[in-house]
């Protein structure tokens, strides 16, 4: 399934959308199956009901564990890096991490958990925590991982929406130099969970907790308990794996739902291929594991390739800037797969980090989760792959389940803040307000899908008509991505942002990831964001959120000034910010997703309707910026 030229890239391709049905059925035999599909693909979009692989029996984790144990069961399969560069790496065989796997999956069993339970797991970025996720999947219960980052009340939403009757969680967590009470947040949050009946906890940075009789056990003691031997539970394809909440624009978070086997076919082929993985190589995802990427490519899509996955509890500013490349250097990394946002930060320390560290193993670069800008793709390129690794500039979704839009390492020629061409199955097409297509190139519209693929979305857990509104109803007949795309004169890809994050200045459509990567290009500039507000004049005005390098204090009307004619000369004069003010920091997820919705409000001056900030990596942030000073920038 691995494509190596640019030549079968366009074959497979065209073998894909002429005949999905065969591309796909040819992919998936390449896995194991208890019983064989009796349907490849039955789809309606209007309703919406896709089906992938229906009546195959399977387990995905005998795809991702039971099948590598002949060739490779001493082979890594997980390698820990811990927070504290001190303490020891943690290395798990494929034959550990299956006898784990199956000793938590009794446990769960032992604790009452059964195939369609829902189970929430809420921890730290420990091995347990990929443990846990395959033991659920191993017994057919539907894991909902909540990242460690989420408050209380995040967390209580999101159980009782799916009802979870175990919570898998720690004492704490260690991010940097901060400890986390993991224990005692799930405690507040069960005050209003009344379907909970068991919470499991593993020892990790041994704080004193409140353990329930009836309630709360141990993790070790429970493992001590039960064998190694536990047969994987038949699952139908088209059963549940797991739920995944993400945001929406009501502000009630959505359970995206995945199910077993489009997801898995899907994930490991896009690894696969993206990637360009090959035996023995170590593939380092930056992402938690709370978020989709994590799922996709921390566990799922590499262990079903018999890969060697990094799982990185810490931050890549501690003890120092240099933490990543350390990492590089120490495990001989070949693919790193990172975020624009950690490269910006991490730009901004120079280049003295990167010194000194043995980056050579690198093959393959990574960026994923939002546009990355101009200047970080090149500083990506100039310091990190040192010109010889092709940058993978990834587009997709938690909705997607897997990349859909990236180029192919080492076959896609690369153009930098492109997402470049789709890969196999995937058909994107390109709309006005209306639904009409765009045809040609040189154009840009709403970036819409076509036809499905296995890894897409099949309902939002408990309230279809939420998934058939958000996705399906926009336009007929199409899976709408919500976001806007330029597909210019080579028919490559750009993503500009979300619509709702395109502003409609004076009649001029502008993507605000177009104007951050404009004013990221000004040499003082760390990182920006834009956002619309009501203006008098143009009807919607910019307004810019900007770290700058050093204290600008004395300088800031220079700086101001110099961003503007930056902005004006790479977009043009339409697309200057009305207002910039220079902020520490923007309100960021843990996953580095810049929250607008904050910054919105801010700029139109509803400073005491921001909804929750607690899920904030840092929601001190927000106090600053609603303090901060506004600078008018006039053109």
């Amino acid at each position: 399934m691995k494509i190596q030229t640019f030549d079968q890239y366009q074959e497979a391709y065209r073998q894909s959308v002429e005949d999905p049905e065969n591309f796909w059925a040819e992919i998936a035999q390449e896995f194991q199956w208890r019983k064989p599909w009796k349907r490849v693909l039955q789809w309606n979009f209007d309703e919406p009901s896709i089906k992938w692989f229906e009546g195959g029996k399977l387990n995905i984790t005998e795809n991702c564990l039971d099948r590598h144990l002949k060739d490779r069961a001493d082979q890594p399969a997980i390698i820990w890096e811990p927070n504290d560069p001190s303490e020891p790496t943690v290395t798990l065989t494929y034959q550990m991490l299956y006898d784990q796997v199956c000793r938590f999956a009794n446990v769960l069993k032992r604790n009452g958990a059964k195939k369609g339970d829902r189970i929430c797991i809420y921890m730290p970025m420990v091995p347990e925590l990929a443990v846990a996720v395959l033991a659920c999947a191993r017994i057919g219960a539907i894991h909902s991982v909540v990242f460690g980052g989420f408050s209380a009340r995040s967390i209580a939403d999101r159980i009782n929406d799916a009802e979870c009757s175990i919570v898998v969680t720690s004492d704490g967590a260690v991010r940097g130099n901060k400890v986390i009470p993991m224990k005692d947040t799930v405690d507040d949050a069960l005050i209003a969970c009344p379907s909970v009946k068991r919470v499991i906890v593993l020892t990790q940075t041994r704080s004193a907790v409140s353990m329930i009789k009836g309630r709360d056990v141990w993790w070790e003691t429970e493992m001590k308990q039960v064998t190694s031997e536990c047969p994987a539970e038949e699952m139908d394809a088209e059963d549940m794996l797991f739920i995944l909440y993400t945001s929406g624009s009501t502000g009630k978070p959505k359970g995206v739902v995945h199910t077993c086997g489009g997801y898995m076919v899907f994930t490991a082929y896009t690894f696969q291929n993206v990637f360009q993985y090959e035996l023995g190589d170590v593939h380092f995802c930056t992402a938690d594991i709370g978020w989709i990427t994590g799922h996709s490519y921390i566990v799922y899509g590499p262990l079903a390739n018999g890969a060697t996955t990094l799982l990185f509890e810490g931050v890549p500013t501690w003890p120092d800037a240099g933490r990543f490349w350390d990492i590089v250097d120490k495990h001989k990394v070949n693919i790193l797969y990172t975020a624009p946002t950690a490269i910006r930060s991490l730009m901004s320390f120079g280049t003295e980090p990167v010194e000194g560290k043995d980056l050579s193993s690198l093959k393959v670069l990574g960026s994923v989760g939002e546009p990355i800008n101009e200047e970080a793709w090149h500083w990506y390129d100039d310091n990190i792959g040192k010109n010889r690794c092709p940058i993978v500039d990834t587009w997709w979704q938690t909705e997607t389940g897997g990349i859909l839009i990236s180029p192919i390492a080492g076959i896609t020629k690369t153009k930098p803040t492109y997402a470049t061409l789709p890969l196999p199955g995937v058909q994107p097409i390109l709309v006005d307000e209306n639904g009409v297509e765009i045809e040609g190139n040189g154009v840009s519209g709403n970036l819409c899908m076509k036809f499905p693929w296995p890894g897409i979305l099949r309902t939002t857990y408990g309230d279809h008509e939420r998934c058939r509104q958000t996705y399906f109803s926009t336009y007929k007949g199409l899976y709408f991505t919500g976001d806007g795309c330029l597909r210019d004169e080579d028919g490559y890809y750009r993503i500009t942002g979300r619509v709702d994050d395109v502003l409609n200045v004076s009649g001029h459509r502008i993507g605000t990831a177009e104007v951050e990567n404009a004013i990221n290009m000004h040499t003082g500039v760390v990182e920006s964001a834009v956002v619309g507000y009501p203006h008098d004049i143009k009807g919607q005005g910019i307004y810019a959120y900007v770290i700058t390098e050093s204290d600008t204090a004395h300088e800031e009307d220079l700086i101001r000034r110099d961003i503007l004619a930056t902005v004006s000369r790479i977009i043009g004069p339409i697309a200057k910010p009305d207002k910039i003010q220079f902020v520490r920091g923007l309100p960021k997820t843990r996953s580095g997703k810049i929250m607008r919705r904050i910054l919105r409000k801010i700029a139109e001056g509803d400073t005491k309707n921001l909804g929750d900030t607690s899920t904030l990596l840092d929601p001190n942030v927000v106090e600053d910026i609603k303090q901060g000073v506004l600078i008018e920038a006039k053109a």
